[in-house]
This record gives structure tokens, sequence and C-alpha cells, in this order.
């Protein structure tokens, strides 16, 4: 099979890398990629959102399917663009419909679907410019912190988490009146807040059959001890000592099948990942958001645990035998380690040479941000390098990451040494 990865971030590194390992890949392209994966396959200048180009190079080269890795081609419609053309209806695309990308593409949607289908979640209304006065009202109804969700996508900075009710007033207008997010909030949904502890739980499907993927944990904040600005992502564990059989029976139970039945219930198309953003309070699941493809660096520790060919996975759900496949998950706990740009998640600086490569050992460098230029290899984005490191526990694959975090150089280069510093607790 000749296989199109569409994105440039370790998620789609990771993918990649996983795909190449499969028998059944002859050729590998990306696009756009990065220069970690220009060591699997053809690196392909074309933008996530370049349907026409990408059609292109399908016919071009007789791709037989297309993994889509970020949100934003799910939302815009990649799957409807290529089913509804005749030349190109028989290519299987890895995400789901455009309906169903609205899990993610909208958070009224998301909270309605949840609501309706009985799936477990915080209590929600949801307001526009029109009904700004209604929002100050509900707020006055909840007890601090105060939630605000912009109901489109805000690349990750549309979620708003406010002690103090007078802020959180100020912050609604923001996002309403004055289109802090732009079109993305010009509806904002309100929402109780949750106390527990953050996790996530994925889903492959062909929207009949699924399988459960590992659990897993990120950091989303810059600082460490959870400090700081919010960020794409920091490090991430897999497995999550705290999310045992009996918690992972309760995620299946309440969360997952009703999910899966509500999709097929609606006559939603979706055959891709389902990432399920939990909390669990005092052992109990609740659902804070669906998004409609795999978290990164999410996918940097889950992907490298499963032991199943996932190209295989994936052409079972295009020729409807996927729920015969057999799925296996390595017992071993995984982790990542993201190495970061100084200055991210604000203003920083991109072209900075990384070397240390070769002296690294006992991991798996994935990059993010980075771009071949000449001879080097330099750093293009806020997140630049994942290091992913197995181990019998999380102390010892978290050691070898850390290790491996200090032979990497570039300039102002910064990472996080308390990755898990949270969980360690739970698993001793």
């Amino acid at each position: 099979m000749n296989v199109l990865v569409v994105g440039s971030g370790g998620r789609e590194h990771t993918l990649s890398w996983k795909i190449a390992q499969s028998s059944l890949c002859e050729k590998l392209f990306i696009a756009p990629g990065n220069a970690g994966t220009a060591n699997l396959g053809e690196n392909v200048s074309i933008a996530v959102d370049d349907f026409e180009a990408m059609k292109d190079l399908v016919l071009e080269h007789n791709i037989n399917m297309i993994v889509v890795g970020p949100e934003d081609p799910l939302v815009k419609g990649i799957y409807d663009f290529f089913t509804a053309d005749e030349s190109l209806k028989d290519v299987t695309v890895i995400g789901p419909s455009k309906r169903g990308a609205q899990l993610e593409g909208s958070k009224e949607f998301s909270k309605e679907f949840m609501k309706k289908f009985g799936v477990p979640t915080a209590a929600y209304q949801s307001f526009t410019k029109d009904t700004l006065e209604e929002g100050y009202a509900f707020l006055e109804t909840l007890n601090p912190p105060f939630v605000l969700k912009a109901d489109g996508l805000a690349a990750g900075k549309g979620v708003l988490i406010i002690d103090d009710l007078t802020e959180a007033k100020k912050e609604l207008k923001a996002m309403l009146a004055d289109a802090k997010f732009g079109d993305a909030s010009s509806k904002v949904v309100i929402e109780e807040f949750l106390d527990g502890i953050e996790l996530s739980v994925f889903v492959l499907t062909d929207g009949d059959s699924y399988k459960v993927l590992p659990s897993a944990k990120d950091y989303k904040r810059i600082g460490e001890g959870d400090t700081g600005l919010n960020t794409g992502g920091m490090g991430a564990i897999s497995p999550v000592p705290f999310a045992d059989k009996f918690f992972l029976e309760k995620v299946e139970d309440r969360i997952i099948k009703p999910t899966i039945n509500g999709l097929k219930e609606e006559g939603i198309v979706y055959k891709g990942f389902i990432f399920i953003g939990l909390m669990n309070v005092n052992g109990d699941p609740y659902v804070i958001e669906y998004n409609v493809r795999m978290g990164d660096p999410e996918t940097e520790v889950v992907i490298p645990r499963i032991k199943s060919d996932l190209l295989n996975l994936f052409k079972g759900i295009g020729d409807g035998t996927y729920s015969e496949k057999d799925f296996y998950v390595d017992e071993n706990t995984a982790v990542t380690v993201m190495l970061v740009s100084g200055g991210y998640p604000e203003a920083y600086e991109k072209g900075k040479v990384i070397s240390g490569f070769e002296d690294c050992e006992d991991s798996i460098l994935f990059h993010a941000g980075t771009t071949q230029e000449g001879d080097d290899i330099v750093t293009n984005g806020g997140r630049v390098l994942a290091i992913t490191s197995y181990g019998r526990d999380m102390e010892t694959a978290l050691a070898k990451s850390f290790d491996n975090a200090e032979k990497i150089n570039f300039e102002k280069k910064y990472y996080r040494r308390d990755i898990g510093y949270d969980l360690q607790t739970e698993e001793a």
C-alpha cells in the first residue's frame, strides 16, 4: 500500500514511524512532514487543508490510504472531499466525516451529543454576544473556578479556567463581544468545574466496532509543578497508574459504548481515532472533551505501546474486516519528554541548530518542530523534539528520557524535569 500521512508534528512522525514498520507499507508520503519524517518516507510540501493538491498527489502516486493527523483538515471536511470524488472514493481516509469532526469542532455540539446519549460530563450552558447578560447570570449560579470554552477551534487556547467571578465576566465579554479568539468564540460554553485528575483514553473505530488504545496523561503547563502558561503539551505517560481495569471498565461502559452507539444512532460516519479527555472524580470518569484525532504528545507514548500492525488495523477499517483484527498492547510503560524552544509558548526564535542526536541511546526521538537546512537539522516550532522511552516502570523510562534530554542541544533549549511527578506516589 502507498500511504499519505497528513501533518507535520510529533504525532505525525510517530504515526509515520509505526506505519513504516508494516510489511503492508510500500511507499510513505508525509504532507508536509518534518526532518524526522523525511527519514521514513517522502515529505511533500502540501498544506494540511489543500485538498486539491492532495488529490493530485494521490492520483499521481496511486496512494491507497490517507491518515489524517491534525483536527483542522478533519473539521474542514477532508473525509467528505475524498469520498465524494468518483476518482478518489476507493481511497481509505482514516478520520471522521465533517459531521463527526464536530465533536471537536464545536464544543456545543459535543456537549449536546453527550447529554443526548447519557455520557457523564459537567453541567453547562452556551451563550452568544446577544445573550451575554444571561451568561453573566449563569456564572453567578456556579461555584468557582469558572470554565469558559470557545465553541470553535482555537488552536488549543480557547479554554479558560478562572477563579474570580468578576474576571470570569470580563473574559466572557472579551470572548463574545470582543472576539478574543476570533470566530471560534462567537459562541462560548460555560460549564461547571470538575475537581479531579485528568487523563485521556483513545479509541480507534470503524464506526461500528472499536478497540480501546492505551490510556495516557499529558502535562500542559510550561512550568514545573504544573505552573505557568498552557502549551501544546510538555510530556506524557502511558499507562496512567490510577487507570486500573476497574476504572477503565467504567470508561468503556459509561462513555465509550454510549459514544459509539450515539454516532451510529445519529448516522454519523466515523472511521478513525476518538480522543476522550477525562476527569477522574473520586473514581468516576467524566468527559471534559472529545477530540477527533490522536493527541500530541500522547501519541508519542500510546502508539509505541501498540504491538499490533497499525497499518493492518487501518486496512481493516477500510475493507470492513476491522472487528476481526487482533490487537495487542505492550505492558511496559512509555514516557515522553518534550524539548521546546526558549520563550515558548509565547514568542520564540526558529532556526536554532540541533546537535547530539548520535549520542542518544535507549530512546526514540520524535521530531515535532524541526526542518532540514543544508546538512543541519534546525528548530522550526515551539515544541521541537519528543524523547520517548520504555521501561518496566515509569521511573526507569523517565530516567532514560531525562538522560537523553541532556544530550540533545540547541540554543535556549528547555524541558520540564518533573514529568510524571504527580503519579509517582500513585505508582508506588
